[in-house]
C-alpha cells in the first residue's frame, strides 16, 4: 500500500530521505541545495510530494499549475524501487491532483511541460542504477503517456546557482488534446521565464534561446 504525502517543510522527516534520493538519482547540477528548499517548499503554488512505503521513501514528484497560463509542469518524478507501481501510483495521484488545482483556478488546462533527458547525451549519468529511471525507459514511458518535444536546441540554468548551461534534456509538452502539433512560442516564452525567474544566473545560452522563442509563432511538437 502505498501513501501519497505532501512536503511543505524541510523539518518534515521525510525530506533527508526525499533529498538523499533525490542526489542519487540526478546529477548535481540538477539538485538544490538542501538549505535552499526551505522557502520552496513553503510555496503553496509549489507541490512536492512523497510515495510512502509504510515509512520508507519510495519515490516523488514535484509539479506545480499556472491558471494565467493553463499549463501544468511536472518538476521531477522519482521512482526509487521498482515492481510498487510506484510510477502509475505518483502518475495518477499527480493528474488528481491537477485537476483538483484546475478547477479550483476556474480554468481549463492546455497541457504539462516536462524537462525530459536525452538518453544519447545523459548517457554518463547513473540515475541511481534504478532501472526505471533509466533515460532511455523513461522517455519511451513518456511518450507512451503522450509526450511530445518542442522543435528547438533546449538549455536551461543548472540548479546548482552556477549558472551553467545544462544540454542533456529536451523541454516536453503533454498537450490535453493530443491531435495539437504545435504551440503558442509566446507561451513557452512566459513560462520559461516564469519558472526559472527563481535562479539569478542565467548562461547566456538560455538568454540566446529565450530570444530565439521571441522570434517565432508557433513552436512544432514532434515525437520523442
Amino acid at each position: 500500500m502505498l501513501t501519497y504525502h505532501r512536503i511543505t517543510s524541510i523539518e518534515d522527516p521525510y525530506f533527508k530521505p526525499l533529498h538523499e534520493l533525490l542526489g542519487s538519482i540526478f546529477p548535481p547540477e540538477e539538485v538544490l541545495a538542501y538549505e535552499l528548499w526551505r522557502e520552496p517548499l513553503q510555496d503553496e503554488s509549489i507541490h512536492v510530494y512523497v510515495a510512502l512505503h509504510g515509512e520508507e521513501v519510495v519515490g516523488s514528484t514535484e509539479y506545480r499549475y499556472y491558471p494565467a497560463l493553463r499549463v501544468a509542469m511536472t518538476d521531477f518524478t522519482i521512482i526509487g524501487k521498482p515492481s510498487l507501481g510506484v510510477g502509475r501510483f505518483l502518475m495518477r495521484s499527480r493528474q488528481q491532483d491537477l485537476e483538483r488545482l484546475a478547477k479550483e483556478s476556474g480554468t481549463e488546462p492546455i497541457g504539462m511541460f516536462a524537462e525530459i533527458y536525452d538518453p544519447y547525451r545523459a548517457a554518463s549519468h547513473e540515475f541511481g542504477g534504478v532501472s526505471p529511471m533509466n533515460p532511455y525507459v523513461r522517455r519511451e514511458v513518456l511518450s507512451h503517456i503522450g509526450y511530445k518535444r518542442l522543435d528547438i536546441p533546449y538549455v536551461h540554468p543548472s540548479w546548482d546557482h552556477e549558472g551553467h548551461a545544462v544540454t542533456e534534456l529536451d523541454l516536453g509538452f503533454l498537450p490535453q488534446d493530443e491531435t495539437v502539433e504545435e504551440v503558442d512560442a509566446a507561451l513557452v516564452v512566459s513560462f520559461l521565464k516564469g519558472y526559472y525567474s527563481a535562479l539569478p544566473n542565467k548562461p547566456e545560452a538560455w538568454l540566446t534561446m529565450i530570444d530565439n522563442l521571441k522570434g517565432m509563432n508557433k513552436v512544432r511538437l514532434l515525437p520523442l
